[in-house]
């Protein structure tokens, strides 16, 4: 039993380690070669003058209309389609 354990101590010390183990991950003190930028404004009011945030909500609200119009008349086409056959 005492060999399996010199095995194994050895096996783990037979190839230096260049960096510990754990220390790998990088802190915030590390230099960093980027500069991070100001947080954006979650909100400008200058985006309400402008035509194409309307034309961005008029496009929202016709895919929005036209996914339930498509999902609705799909739900009602299996509904009857199982009316037709007997099945309820």
């Amino acid at each position: 039993m005492e060999g399996k354990e010199e095995d194994v101590r050895l096996g783990a010390n037979r190839f230096t380690e260049r960096q510990p183990i754990g220390t790998a991950a990088q802190s915030q003190d590390d230099a960093k070669d980027y500069k991070e930028p100001p947080p954006a404004p979650l909100f400008e009011p200058e985006e309400l003058t402008s035509w194409s945030f309307y034309r961005a909500g008029i496009a929202e609200f016709f895919a929005t209309f036209l996914f339930l119009y498509i999902t609705v008349l799909t739900v009602m086409g299996v509904v009857r389609s199982n009316e037709a056959d007997g099945n309820t």
